[in-house]
């Protein structure tokens, strides 16, 4: 008579199969937006500084550029020695990032952490990066074995939470801003904050009801402006939040999206008038090519060009918390009735049904807290490997 196999150890297997599928999940706390080609968009991270922190030491965090920091927070750049300006714990800052496909998944993979002594996973991921990423997922990103034993001056990368959904919502320009959720925080006081709606950021998070959770990191569209620059500007493809400015052309212009125009508004940056290498003609700008501006008037340089002022208004860096310490974006801006183009919609799929109807041309988000069909597939060939480790080294088969 053939042996019968026990049917507890079948089902002591199985058992263990769903929990190490379990276990194998590093929990994310950001909205996922799957991906499947090597293309990056420009994106914000919400961050919360730990400790009083030079301008430049907040940069060298994230490895970007001081000037992308004060311009995104609509702060002076003439402000003297700025980059050297002390900015104090607990501000709201946002972070320009670029944001990229990697593995499938919408991620920015642009920021390493050297680790100094008393420094822990926990430690980085909760206080110095105040919740955008969690130590799993740093432990997972460096393949840290032990997590317990981190060597002074290693280099760790940090992989951060972004969006880009084609820099589009309901079929107008945006940016997305990854916004951790404070406990104090409502879906509603979050809408209302950032110029949206409660649909929209439902929509956009793939969430099942409107409550939210402390730790949570949300995906938030911010209005913008894009610019139309031909595909050989080195620029092509700039676009800037309502209520903030960039600087491009090696910082000889500067470009704004102010209310009531969904166009950049674009004038001689106030280093321009100091560099000699500028050359700033013109009020026209229409990008940067090959280390010349590219424009179709030309008249003489002004520290101020003609036309209905649209530039935002600035801001000299904090030096203290207020209530008010949060640099959110201006009210979305109006159409003035120039045609503008936009991009088209991103098509991310949806894990889950929301009641009624989106608006339209919404992008879906997937928030991963939830149950959500990205993370199984993402985590099934560790789970497949797992499951077929155990039956190689059990004395029983299948």
């Amino acid at each position: 008579m053939p042996n019968q196999k026990p049917v507890f150890i079948s089902f002591y297997k199985a058992l263990l199969f769903i929990i190490f599928t379990n276990v194998a999940l590093v929990t994310s706390k950001s909205t996922i937006e799957p991906c499947s080609n090597s293309d990056s968009c420009n994106s914000l991270l919400g961050y919360t500084l730990y400790t009083d922190l030079k301008v430049a030491e907040v940069a060298s965090l994230f490895q970007v550029d001081p000037i992308s920091i004060l311009t995104a927070n609509a702060i002076d750049i003439s402000y003297p020695d700025v980059e050297n300006h002390i900015l104090p714990a607990q501000l709201f800052i946002k972070i320009p990032i670029l944001c990229s496909c990697v593995d499938g998944i919408r991620k920015s993979v642009s920021t390493n952490y050297k680790t100094r002594p008393q420094d822990t996973l926990s430690s980085i991921a909760d206080s110095i990066y105040a919740g955008l990423v969690s130590a799993d997922q740093i432990r997972e990103a460096n393949s840290i074995a032990d997590p317990t034993v981190l060597d002074v001056g290693e280099n760790l990368l940090v992989p951060l939470p972004c969006t880009c959904f084609n820099n589009t919502d309901n079929g107008l320009p945006a940016i997305y801003l990854s916004y951790v959720v404070k406990p104090v925080d409502t879906l509603a006081g979050i809408a209302a904050s950032y110029s949206t709606t409660i649909t929209d950021l439902m929509n956009v998070n793939a969430m099942g009801s409107s409550s939210v959770k402390a730790g949570d990191i949300l995906a938030v569209p911010l209005s913008a402006c894009a610019s139309n620059f031909p595909k050989y500007a080195s620029d092509r493809g700039l676009i800037v939040p309502n209520g903030s400015y960039a600087i491009t052309a090696s910082h000889c212009v500067q470009c704004s999206c102010g209310p009531g125009s969904l166009n950049l508004y674009c004038t001689p940056a106030s280093l321009a008038q100091s560099s000699a290498g500028c050359n700033v003609t013109s009020c026209t700008y229409g990008g940067y090519s090959n280390g010349t501006i590219i424009t179709w008037l030309s008249s003489s340089l002004q520290p101020r060009c003609p036309g209905p002022r649209q530039f935002p208004p600035l801001v000299a860096p904090p030096s203290y918390v207020t209530r008010d310490s949060v640099f959110a974006p201006a009210p979305a801006p109006q159409s003035d009735g120039a045609i503008t183009t936009v991009p088209k919609t991103s098509t991310v799929p949806s894990t889950g049904s929301l009641p009624g109807l989106p608006p339209a041309l919404a992008p879906f988000g997937s928030l991963s807290d939830a149950s959500s069909l990205v993370n199984s597939l993402a985590t099934l060939p560790t789970a497949l490997m797992i499951y077929f480790l155990i039956k190689l080294i059990s004395p029983f088969s299948l």
